[in-house]
């Protein structure tokens, strides 16, 4: 059966990121078949064939270590030898496999609740791309005859093999860059909640010479999404602040390819900003980023190429392989979310950082704190020097995305009175500009912004405010959540 039909029967379909659903519905049978579908991919590519290495790994929710096992059920199936890695970040398993030309995959839902999982899959070097998806769901996969009960539950025994270390060369990677007295001097916290790079972002922040403090610590899964910043997490940010004297607070979020990062106050930095501190310090030659992050970017005039993309890593790697191929270097992606992606060497005082075109949480955190203590200064008065322009976000659950989708079909349609309809010609003013390229994002001549989008993975609807300052973006933005939530009722 095709991976197409599997989708289809199973509801665990493609999202912005790997195949993403309800951990019900990713049965051990529904998990192996799309590891089969992916290795088959590569081997029509020559990436993969039997007797080769694949590299696991997966995040610290329950169902993981369950998916893991029909995963590497898959890989026997196909005569491959299964490289276990842990329970480590995303970026640091793509470090591992990158460099070694070995495909790879991480087992994460990401940011989601832990009711939904998901499969993350990386090409031998680099990520997978959507024409990749496209040609895996052509894939015409048999699983193994006996391996599986009537209800797709995994009935041989199949054992994770031993793990293999690959968290210290993530940690030297940083440490030769940056050098070993990089964030000597700072006293930083790392909310560890859940994410299961929270132990080794201790360690690497240890490593360039900062004093650390482990906080919030959980042994439940918890859901921190860092485009979505929870009410609680703001309040705990704030009281730690206040309780210990940070320089800053890190965390990350559950598979640790996304940052947060707050100031001295526990103020939470948006993921774009901190992606332009980023691109600022690695002396950028080109950025690639979907419409949805900051246009302080723009306004900024730091970076000389921009390209603005759909939202999601396979989009940003494909418009930086454009900008590689144009010779636009240092080549650097990031995403509203934080992620930040490194498409080519960056070479700064006879030390190299060689690229790692993945989404990463820690090198745009790093770029900021030692920036900031390069120039003496305080995150916020860092984040100060960019032109004023703020985002805010937040997503309306339980949001169908066929309901979205109907109602941003009739915004595109007829924009003016979608707009009226919405209360955004009151609230903003004339509408100048109506950008397509993912959900619909509409530009007023007040210059703020309004962006509406239906989530990848899961039935939400986001909502993305740009303004020039913080409380009008919240403003609009809690008007907006009103006059969406309203659709519900449609």
């Amino acid at each position: 059966m095709k991976i197409a039909t599997w989708m289809e029967q199973s509801g665990v379909a493609f999202g912005t990121s790997g195949a993403r659903g309800l951990v019900s519905a990713m049965t051990d049978a529904v998990c192996c078949a799309y590891t089969m579908g992916f290795l088959l991919h590569l081997q029509n590519l020559g990436e993969f064939a039997p007797g080769k290495p694949v590299a696991l790994a997966g995040d610290l929710r329950p169902s993981t270590p369950r998916i893991l096992r029909a995963c590497v059920a898959a890989v026997e199936a196909l005569g491959g030898v299964p490289v276990f890695c842990g329970y480590v970040p995303t970026p640091a398993l793509c470090h591992f496999a990158f460099a070694r030309a070995m495909p790879s995959l991480m087992v994460t839902g990401s940011h989601i609740p832990d009711d939904r999982n998901g499969i993350k899959f990386n090409r031998a070097k680099g990520e997978f791309l959507k024409t990749d998806e496209t040609a895996m769901k052509m894939q015409d996969v048999t699983l193994p005859d006996g391996w599986f009960d009537a209800h797709g539950t995994l009935t041989r025994t199949i054992d994770l093999p031993a793990v293999t270390e690959i968290e210290d060369a993530y940690i030297d990677r940083y440490r030769t860059f940056f050098g070993a007295t990089a964030l000597k001097g700072m006293r930083l916290g790392v909310y560890q909640h859940s994410a299961v790079g929270r132990d080794v972002l201790v360690r690497l922040l240890e490593a360039l010479g900062a004093t650390v403090v482990p906080l919030g610590r959980s042994e439940r899964f918890v859901s921190v999404d860092t485009e979505a910043v929870r009410p609680e997490d703001v309040v705990l940010a704030r009281d730690w602040a206040t309780t210990h004297g940070f320089d800053a607070i890190l965390t990350t979020d559950g598979d640790s390819d996304r940052p947060l990062l707050a100031d001295k106050n526990g103020t939470w930095l948006r993921g774009d900003v901190l992606g332009i501190l980023a691109a600022q310090t690695l002396g950028a030659g080109s950025v690639a980023t979907p419409v949805s992050s900051n246009t302080a970017l723009e306004k900024s005039g730091a970076v000389p190429n921009i390209y603005r993309t759909r939202i999601g890593s396979p989009y940003v790697v494909a418009a930086m392989s454009h900008a590689a191929q144009a010779g636009q270097g240092p080549v650097v992606g990031y995403e509203a979310n934080g992620g930040f992606l490194l498409a080519s060497a960056v070479q700064q005082e006879g030390r190299t950082l060689d690229a790692l075109p993945t989404r990463d949480a820690v090198l745009p955190m790093l770029c900021a704190l030692v920036t900031a203590k390069a120039q003496k200064q305080d995150l916020s008065s860092l984040v100060a020097t960019l032109p004023p322009r703020f985002t805010v976000s937040d997503r309306l659950k339980d949001m169908p995305t066929t309901l979205s989708q109907k109602h941003l079909e009739a915004l595109r349609a007829a924009p003016q009175q979608g707009v009226a309809n919405l209360g955004l010609s009151t609230a903003c003013g004339v509408l100048c500009d109506v950008d397509d390229t993912d959900g619909v994002r509409m530009s007023f001549a007040s210059g703020e912004i309004v962006h509406l989008r239906p989530s990848g993975n899961a039935p939400e609807l986001r909502v993305y405010v740009e303004a020039d300052s913080i409380p009008r973006a919240e403003t609009l933005l809690a008007q907006t959540l009103l006059a969406v939530g309203a659709w519900r009722e449609h």
